[in-house]
């Protein structure tokens, strides 16, 4: 079959017809131009022609030489996005867009995340993207912007996960994974098509002992997802995600230990002591009615339920040196520097559940074509939380500190709609009426009194933009739009860290609202080379930030305004011999425009802090670098990859006291694939950071214990094998 070579005329009939744009074949002056994506609109779209800056990650780049463990091996290569792996199964990979999010300490707020539509994150805006196995997935879109805030509280940001689709041939496959750190990782899986119903079935395991001492991890996860075409017209999709997990948390390293290579893959002696780690497992499903009334209406029921078990040790004592020190039992761990190792147990029994029901509707309004989408949301997550002393200085007690219940709902409303006003103009608009509701309900009325109560957050975020066809290669965008995002239940659980016990929850710290604006421009220069380019500024007020941090504990207030701004590029080309480049860069310049105060403490003394205008938001790199050149052989069915990433020096905390220095590292990735009558064979071999570069791959931001720094592996490698037979 003769390879299909799309022009600009080609791609703008494509996309006024509002079909797909074809993928092309492996041509050699051919590339993938513009990706649909239902992200942006809710409706699939062709980026090109959208005001919003979307990045779309295929199935290969997922895939090809990957771990396909942590979303940050794929979102490297996207602009205005920081994904750090942490090195640390304990806690999830720190991903943060224009800085909003840099500051998590667990999980991943200010970015929202899904899967086929279905939320990841919770109503008071934290998210866990290890819900999904990235073996199960085809692609991921990721949007910046103004429009994320369609999405509802706290979205900085968006980041969806597709699922793959089902062939028509029954498929069975089976990959095996190794490699350094006793790294392993297998993956079954099955999928197909019987009559009416399409199916997906994967498993997997996992598991490491780390380049890190006391960071041994194990994870098992299954996904199995089932589309029932009813009619023509109605099709129902169910999804379940399901994983657990045992891991050891190694915790940060001091500046010290953190730089220098005998020490640098140490754990401190207080997580050993302790034996710092986690325990989780996560059960969801979630269905997507969706019923085309006629070409022009069609309605969506998103409904989703599942719980969360999360148990985590943690130190309070991080600097203990020895597990017993000089005291008893019944000692007050934070007040002595002689003291042993305290630790406590933090558990987490979540129930939640939601829905998104929404109406596509597209016509033409006084002749001009139009698309409009309305929707409802509703979700509900209820934490059983309790938190108990199990060592004082190093004796084992059970004293419970904390048994409450956190309540967190949302009720949003949203409209979203495109007019055409001509030709070559688009107008892009919508609004979002958000309420978030955080209730505590004490039940540990022995040790601070009844510390109930709840808050109510609500705002209505708008936001407008339009795109400029200028020529059927070259098009222009401009938007606006507001941002809202409440405190997550983390930053609310105390108002007061002091004394390293638990106080009562921090009910008063307001919501921070930000004005977002975006311009940019996306072209197709010739035939093989596809070039985005966004410029942002971001004003917030009220951000919040840390208070305090102390034993383990953080509280949390409310600063002035910050500002964020910056360039996102990149440029993918795919040249004669079937060679191909990719480039990506971000530059952000993140700081804080009013001076505030916090608190920093050593024993029982806690000194002030003022954190001066100017300074830089902790957790966010200036200038961020993603550069690969690939390579394939179809005779061989060889293929490589040779990837270069730089990232920028990153503050540690709000005063901007330290920080980690910049890095260049190199990965080179290569493999053969086989074709045999109803078999797949594929074999691959990744080198990750060739040249043995020691450096710090995350920062834990404002650690009291100014341990903030969590290294990055040697040069380490990883081999697969994968088998697949077609029916």
């Amino acid at each position: 079959m003769r390879a299909l070579r799309l022009t600009p005329l080609s791609i703008a009939i494509s996309a006024a017809l509002n079909s797909p744009i074809p993928v092309m074949a492996d041509d050699e002056n051919t590339i993938t131009l513009s990706p649909v994506v239902v992200t942006a609109t809710r409706q699939a779209q062709n980026s090109f022609d959208l005001p919003v800056a979307i990045d779309v990650v295929n199935e290969k780049d997922i895939k090809q030489g990957q771990l396909q463990m942590q979303l940050s091996e794929s979102l490297i290569r996207v602009p205005g996005i920081t994904a750090q792996n942490r090195n640390n199964q304990a806690q999830d990979p720190q991903i943060s867009t224009r800085g909003f999010g840099s500051r998590s300490a667990f999980g991943v707020r200010g970015v929202r995340v899904y899967v086929d539509g279905i939320p990841l994150t919770m109503p008071d805006g934290q998210g866990q993207p290890g819900v999904v196995d990235l073996s199960a997935i085809k692609s991921i879109e990721v949007m910046r912007g103004p429009f994320s805030s369609l999405y509802g509280n706290s979205s900085g940001g968006v980041i969806q996960m597709m699922t793959k689709n089902s062939p028509q041939s029954p498929e069975v496959g089976a990959t095996a994974m190794f490699g350094s750190y006793d790294t392993k990782r297998q993956i079954l899986e099955a999928a197909g098509q019987s009559e009416n119903v399409e199916y997906l079935l994967n498993i997997s395991n996992f598991e490491t002992n780390s380049f890190r001492d006391h960071g041994k991890g194990n994870k098992q996860m299954a996904t199995a997802k089932f589309k029932f075409n009813i009619s023509e017209d109605t099709k129902l999709t169910s999804l379940v995600n399901w994983f657990e997990q045992d891991a050891q948390d190694p915790l940060g390293l001091d500046r010290a230990r953190a730089f220098s290579r005998s020490t640098r893959d140490s754990a401190i002696a207080a997580a050993t002591f302790a034996n710092t780690g986690v325990k989780r497992d996560h059960t969801q499903i979630g269905f997507n009615l969706e019923h085309a009334f006629n070409e022009n209406n069609k309605i969506s029921l998103i409904p989703y339920v599942g719980s969360r078990r999360n148990a985590q040790v943690l130190t309070t004592t991080a600097l203990a040196t020895g597990l017993f020190g000089s005291g008893t039992a019944s000692s007050a761990c934070f007040a002595s520097g002689s003291s042993g190792t305290c630790a406590r147990l933090s558990e987490i029994n979540r129930e939640f559940y939601g829905t998104d029901l929404r109406w596509d509707n597209s016509g033409r309004v006084f002749d001009l074509p139009y698309n409009l989408t309305l929707g409802l949301t509703y979700g509900k997550s209820t934490d059983d939380r309790n938190d108990t002393n199990t060592l004082n200085n190093g004796f084992t007690v059970s004293n419970p500190n904390r048994d409450e219940k956190n309540i967190a709902s949302n009720f949003d409303q949203y409209i979203q709609g495109k007019l055409s006003l001509t030709p070559t103009v688009d107008v892009h608009m919508g609004a979002r009426h958000t309420k978030v509701q955080l209730k505590v309900k004490d039940n540990l009325l022995t040790v601070n009194g009844d510390n109930s109560g709840n808050v109510e957050y609500q705002k209505t975020t708008p936001v407008i933009g339009a795109v400029w066809k200028a020529t059927e290669a070259l098009n222009f965008y401009v938007n606006f739009g507001k941002g809202f995002e409440t405190p997550t239940f983390i930053e609310a659980a105390f108002d007061n860290v002091a004394t390293g016990v638990a106080s009562k929850p921090n009910l008063g710290l307001k919501a921070s609202e930000s004005n977002n604006y975006e311009v940019g421009a996306k072209a197709f220069l010739g035939e093989n080379t596809r070039m985005n380019l966004t410029l942002f500024k971001v004003m917030t007020d009220d951000e919040i930030v840390t208070s305090l941090t102390n034993a383990g504990r953080s509280s949390y207030t409310n600063a002035g305004k910050t500002e964020r701004k910056g360039i996102e590029f990149s440029l993918d080309s795919k040249f004669e011999n079937n060679i191909s480049t990719y480039f990506a860069y971000t530059l952000l310049d993140a700081e804080f425009k009013d001076a505030f105060t916090t608190s920093t403490q050593a024993g029982a003394v806690i000194t002030n802090r003022t954190i001066l205008a100017g300074n830089k938001i902790p957790g966010t790199y200036r200038s961020q670098i993603y550069g690969e050149i690939a390579w394939s052989y179809a005779p061989l069915g060889f293929f490589t990859a040779f990837e270069g990433r730089h990232n920028s020096k990153v503050y540690v905390d709000d005063v901007n006291s330290d920080s980690a220095p910049s890095y260049t590292i190199f990965n080179l990735r290569a493999g053969f694939e086989q074709n045999l009558t109803n078999w797949r064979f594929k074999e691959f071999i990744r080198v990750e950071n060739m040249f043995d570069k020691e450096y710090i791959g995350s920062v834990r931001i404002n650690d009291g214990n100014r341990l903030f720094y969590e290294t990055a592996a040697d040069r380490n490698y990883l081999v697969g094998l994968s088998a697949q037979y077609k029916f």
